[in-house]
């Protein structure tokens, strides 16, 4: 079992889904955690979890869009006097399902600044934290933008999704010379709350070509956070200190389909 005993990670969008179940995992194998989200009353609960299993951890209430709110949890983080070990950027959003054509302007730009701006505010100040002594910056992209282009009305989300892999691999290359790593985890169906946010629009109808897949298209079921953590924590360890610049897919082969 991996270790991060005397590690300090940060994560944004950490009161849900997979930053949740991942701020668990790092706090279970030993490290300090600084939890970023916009849901004030979920991360004081996931907060009172991790203290109940003797972890240590800070709150702070941030939009990764707003550079400010960034730049300001990231002062709070150095006034705890840790250092930065861990970044994990994975606040994201998937909004509106609809054509290109239908697509309003300001959602466009909502998602791609959750998903895309957000990750490159988060990196920007984190990296002056992290340069003296290295650090392990990990990002969640998908299967969408990557692998995948089926999933209709997911052309925002795919795009924000795609431009975070060539980010991260960009980055990679930058910040080794200050022994920074830096991934991208390719998650595919997960058990989480982002789907309780999708909306559907009808416009969709016109441009999808139907595909069946009668025994699902599925072939390990649909994931679960957890299982999304687990890699996070191999990434954030010391088993994985030459592997940067890539990109992991888990997604059960879904993608393969």
């Amino acid at each position: 079992m991996t270790t991060l005993l005397g590690k300090t990670a940060f994560i944004t969008g950490a009161a849900l889904g997979i930053g949740r179940a991942s701020a668990i995992r790092l706090a279970r194998q030993g490290a300090a955690l600084c939890l970023v989200d916009n849901q004030a009353d979920r991360l004081l609960s996931l907060k009172e979890e991790i203290e109940s299993l003797q972890g240590e951890v800070m709150t702070v209430t941030a939009d990764v869009t707003d550079s400010n709110a960034v730049m300001d949890a990231f002062a709070q983080f150095a006034a705890w006097g840790k250092s930065l070990d861990i970044l994990f950027s994975n606040a994201g959003v998937a909004g509106l399902l609809t054509t290109i054509e239908d697509m309003p302007e300001e959602e466009w730009d909502r998602i791609m600044a959750v998903n895309l701006k957000g990750a490159f505010l988060t990196v920007k100040h984190a990296i002056p934290l992290m340069k003296k002594k290295g650090g392990n910056v990990i990002l969640t992209s998908s299967i969408h933008g990557n692998r995948i282009f089926n999933s209709y009305g997911m052309t925002v989300y795919s795009t924000s999704k795609a431009g975070l892999t060539a980010f991260a691999k960009a980055a990679a290359l930058e910040l080794a010379r200050y022994k920074i790593r830096v991934n991208v985890i390719c998650p595919g169906a997960i058990d989480t709350t982002i789907n309780d946010c999708l909306v559907r629009s009808d416009a969709l109808s016109e441009v999808i070509i139907p595909v069946e897949y009668p025994e699902g298209k599925y072939p390990f079921g649909v994931g679960k956070a957890d299982q999304i953590a687990d890699l996070v924590a191999f990434l954030a360890s010391e088993q994985a200190s030459y592997i940067s610049g890539t990109e992991i897919y888990i997604d059960g082969a879904r993608s393969l389909i």
